[in-house]
């Protein structure tokens, strides 16, 4: 009799033990979905913010585009140059002559900044087709790159001082220029300038200034 009661209490016991881990294992389960349906909630917050951010991007590029953004081109006259930068946040003006030889090395370089940093404009403004913008300015060396931010002249990369003072300075180094003055987004450090290629055994180039007939600017070019 008193084996039978032992049972009778070992195996209510048994079924008292399973029956709290089924307890213990439910809650468990339970709050494994809870921080399942957490993780995936989480996740489609983060899409969904990452779709805006995308979208909001796709917006701005195509702002951009519609404004000249992405290409490097040139405009007709200086009353032209006053309507572009009042539209664009970010404007870079390289003014130019076409007789100008270190004019043509910049267009090269500018033509790929361009196409990179979409959030600049890019545009370049013969000198002897803006008398005017040329005088108020006060461009007296060429190439000159002025550089403008919410409409106003923030600064001014003359000649290829600011690049090395070489004809062999590379797009690297005036992102780098354009990039210390904020006009492009720059993601190198605007402390350390990259370093300026050279031919073995060459220096800096002299940089020889002449005087454009008729208006008074300079011309850092041998022409």
């Amino acid at each position: 009799m008193a084996s039978q009661s032992m049972e009778i209490v070992a195996t209510a016991l048994e079924q008292q033990v399973l029956h709290s881990a089924r307890l213990v294992e439910e809650q468990l389960d339970a709050e494994l979905e809870k921080l399942e349906r957490l993780d995936e909630d989480e996740l489609e917050r983060l899409k969904a913010r990452r779709l805006e951010a995308l979208r909001k991007a796709q917006k701005q590029k195509q702002e951009w585009l519609s404004k000249g953004h992405g290409e490097y081109r040139e405009i007709p006259s200086e009353k032209d140059f006053f309507a572009e930068v009042k539209e664009s946040k970010n404007v870079v003006c390289h003014f130019y002559r076409d007789t100008t030889f270190r004019c043509k090395i910049l267009d090269k370089h500018l033509a790929v900044v361009a196409k990179k940093h979409l959030e600049t404009k890019f545009i370049k403004l013969n000198v002897e087709k803006a008398p005017f913008l040329t005088e108020r300015l006060r461009i007296k060396v060429l190439p000159t790159l002025a550089l403008v931010k919410d409409g106003k002249t923030k600064d001014y990369v003359v000649g290829f001082t600011d690049l090395g003072n070489t004809d062999e300075f590379t797009t690297e180094m005036l992102e780098w220029r354009l990039g210390c003055s904020d006009i492009i987004n720059y993601s190198g450090n605007p402390l350390e300038p990259p370093t300026v290629r050279q031919k073995a055994g060459s220096k800096f180039t002299k940089v020889e200034k002449k005087t454009i007939r008729g208006n008074g600017c300079d011309s850092d070019s041998d022409d």
